[in-house]
Formats: C-alpha cells, structure tokens, sequence
C-alpha cells in the first residue's frame, strides 16, 4: 500500500449520528449485560460459600480467578479484535458469558463452579476492548474520550443492577433461578448484536492490508502486532495511567472494601453496603466530568490522572491513620467519593495508547492498556489477605499495599509521559505552544487520524 493511499485512508473520519448511536447501543449492551455477569457474585458470596461449603479463602479464588482470566486475555482479545472485527468478537463473548453464567448456576460443586467463573470472565474479557472499539469506528476522534467514559458509566450501571436487582431476586427465588434466569440477558443482546451490529460505517472501513509480500503467517502477526504497539510510549504509559489509577476502587468494591468498613470500621452491613453504592455512584457521575474535561483539554491527561492518585492516597492516608482507628462517617464518605474517580481516570490511559497507534492497531494496543489495572488489583488483593493474615487482620498494614503500587505507577508515568507525548506532538496529533512542549505536555488539540479515542 503506498503512502499516499495510508493517508487517504486515515483522512476519513467517521460521520457519527443516529446510526453509529445506534450500533455502539447494541456494543454497550452486550458490555452492561457483562459486567452484571461478573460482578453477580459479590452479592451471592454468603450463598456461595454455604451452597459450595467452601471458606473464605476459597471464596475469594473466585473472583481471583475471574480476574486473572480476564487480564489474561486482554492481549489476545485485543490481537482478535484487530483481525476478526468487533462483530466477531463480541458475538464470541456474549456466548461465553451466557454459558458462563448459566453453568454457575447449575454447578453442583466447587470446582465446577470455578470453571464456569472462567469461561465467564473470557467472555468479559472481549466485551470491553470490543466496544472500545466501535467507538473508534463508528464516531469522529474528538467524541473519544466522551464515548469512552460512558462506556465505562454504563458497565458501573451494571454493577447497580447486581446490587439493586439481582440481590433481592435471588433471595426471593433461590440460586439456581435467580441464575439461570439472568443468564437470559446474554442471549436477548445476542440477537440485536448478531443482526444488526456492524464493524464500521460503510465507506469507512480499515486501510487495505499489506501486499502478501510484506506480511507473514498468524504468529508472526501476532508478534508484529505486539512489538510494535508496545514500542510506542504511548501504548505503555496508557498501560501504567490505567495500573496506577483504577486499583483502589476495585479491592475495595470487588473484595476488601466490606469487611474493611464492617470489621475495621465498625459500619453495619446496611451502612458499608451503601458506601459501596456511593463509589460506583460517584464513579458514574465523574465519568461524565471527566469524558467532557479531556474531550475539550488533551492537556489535562495527566494532571487529571495524576490529581485522582495524589487524591486517593490522600485520603486512603488519613482513613487508615485516624486516630483511634475508627475513622468518621464524612471521612468515609469522601473517601468513596474520591474512589469513584478511579474508573474515569483509569480510561485516560486509552487515551494516551489510542493516538499512539494506526487504526489497525487499536485493539491490541487497548488490550495491552486494559492489562495494568487488573495486574495491579490482582497483586493488591492477594497482599492484602496475605498480610492480613500475617498481622492478624491489621488493616492498616495491609492496606499500605496501596501505597507502594501507586509510587511505582507514578515513577513510570512521569518517566514515560515526555516521550509519549512529544511523539504526539511530532505526528501532528496536538499543537504544542512554546510553554506547553517545554513542559512536554500538549495543549490543544488538532485532527487525529480515525481510530483514535479515549
């Protein structure tokens, strides 16, 4: 393919309107319906533990298995996406999360509980990068960012319906139907996703592949795919944005944030239940804020990122070293406030990986972004309850786990956001003025190839 047909091709940007709304709907659908899926055990876990006769300790493999699956595949999905289509993918991942979800319900042991858990989370795992990349496709590069985080707003409205719906259903009709019975969601988005969803608008498809001489067989596309998203530093400090802003939200929701509130704090259950429901509340409404701030101000990338982290330990801080250790009721309010914005920050690191990489790139370089939060919650949950068990249920100990991932994060994002954005810069993607690429932080945005969203 010449030069002059790459650019032609990259010229184009997709139209928007009624009928890209229309097919990202169906794509966010078929996420929503995922993230009930995943997050349905977190309102199951006593009934869990009594229908399996499994511990603690064994009930936590359940959603340590889940994200390890899922963070595991993100690579994969990401390679699948940008060679089989969005439709392809999702149409694979809606059938894995149904089947999933309805063999957790009819599991009559632990160990295939476990299994079903992980055909679940691999069928999750190809949800998200999937609508990622509708977005992409189907609307102009400037809508990304908003796009993205409501994507993101309309996964955590899934984790309301968990708490709010599927909670009450199954103690009102018992494991098995409650189950079984969501599992009915899947394959209602499945026909809309199968019938009417498309890859891209008509006319705005992909850039032609490359001659037959140029290319090699499935791994070396593989590798080729790869090599040459993570050698952009944007791909990578998207991945370290994500590592370092999303995991304190998700201990806390997915795991530890309840018997922290209940054991630590003393809260009742109805109480921690609704401080839980505060975060992904909050989460909700920022995503909006920050899609917005980001759309309008490239350059507020990283200080938004990194004011959400400096915020978060912050309070994280003053909650575990309150004197007494039982920390007030407004400093535990504002403490879930502020984690709500973890979710929408974390989304920034797309935005770094996306203008990083050609369209025929965008899912592998997503997938390797969607890596870093779900690293860094797997390491945190697991030396959380390791630690906890050394120091006798310390939280404060135990919680300093926190600490240590966001430094880490930080180092490598102030280490790497010179050189990715400086290349930014140099392709045209951002006007630099004289102050802005003295600070190597872009300050306005121009026209973006196609394919690059938040």
């Amino acid at each position: 393919m010449s030069a002059g047909s790459a650019n032609a091709g990259q010229l184009k940007d997709p139209p928007g309107g009624g009928k890209a709304v229309a097919v990202w709907c169906i794509g966010v659908a078929v996420y929503f319906v995922a993230v009930i899926f995943r997050t349905s055990l977190g309102v199951a876990g006593l009934e869990a533990a009594d229908r399996f006769h499994v511990g603690a300790s064994a009930l936590s493999t359940f959603s340590l298995l889940q994200l390890l699956v899922y963070a595991g595949m993100q690579v994969p999905v990401g390679l699948m996406v940008d060679r089989l289509g969005t439709k392809k993918v999702l149409t694979l991942g809606a059938v894995l999360f149904t089947a999933g979800q309805l063999g957790f319900a009819l599991s009559p042991s632990y160990e295939m509980a476990l299994a079903a858990r992980a055909l679940l989370g691999c069928g999750d795992a190809m949800t998200f990068i999937s609508v990622l990349r509708l977005g992409t496709r189907w609307f102009p590069a400037r809508r990304g960012p908003l796009m993205a985080q409501l994507a993101g707003l309309v996964g955590m409205a899934g984790n309301l319906v968990s708490t709010l719906v599927l909670a009450p259903v199954l103690h009102g009709v018992g494991w098995t139907a409650a189950f079984a019975g969501s599992a009915v969601a899947g394959l209602v988005v499945l026909v809309p996703l199968v019938l009417f969803l498309r890859d891209h608008p008509e006319g705005h498809g992909p850039a032609p592949a490359p001659a037959p001489a140029a290319r090699t067989g499935g791994a070396g596309f593989v590798r080729r795919q790869i090599r040459e998203s993570w050698s952009e530093p944007g791909t990578r400090l998207g991945l370290w944005v994500h590592f370092t802003t999303q995991f304190p939200a998700m201990v806390f929701l997915l795991l530890w944030g309840m018997p922290f509130l209940i054991e630590a704090q003393g809260l009742t259950r109805t109480t921690a239940g609704a401080l839980l429901t505060l975060v992904v509340a909050s989460n909700m409404a920022l995503g909006l804020v920050y899609g917005q701030i980001i759309g309008r101000r490239p350059s507020s990338r990283i200080p938004l990122a990194l004011g959400t982290v400096g915020l978060t330990a912050l309070l994280w801080g003053a909650v575990l070293a309150f004197p007494g250790g039982h920390a007030p009721m407004w400093l535990l309010i504002t403490l879930c406030l502020v984690l709500g914005g973890c979710g929408p920050a974390s989304m920034i690191g797309f935005d770094f990986a996306r203008p990083a990489n050609p369209p025929e790139r965008q899912g592998t370089a997503s997938g390797i972004t969607n890596m870093g939060g779900f690293i860094a919650s797997m390491t945190t949950l697991l030396t959380v309850g390791v630690l906890l068990d050394a120091t006798g249920d310390d939280y404060r100990v135990a919680f300093s786990t926190v600490f240590v991932l966001q430094a880490l994060g930080v180092t490598r994002i102030l280490r790497l956001r010179r050189a990715a954005l400086a290349r930014e810069a140099a392709r045209g993607r951002v006007t630099v003025p004289a102050q802005g690429a003295a600070e190597g932080v872009p300050t306005a945005a121009a026209a973006p190839r196609p394919g690059s969203t938040a």
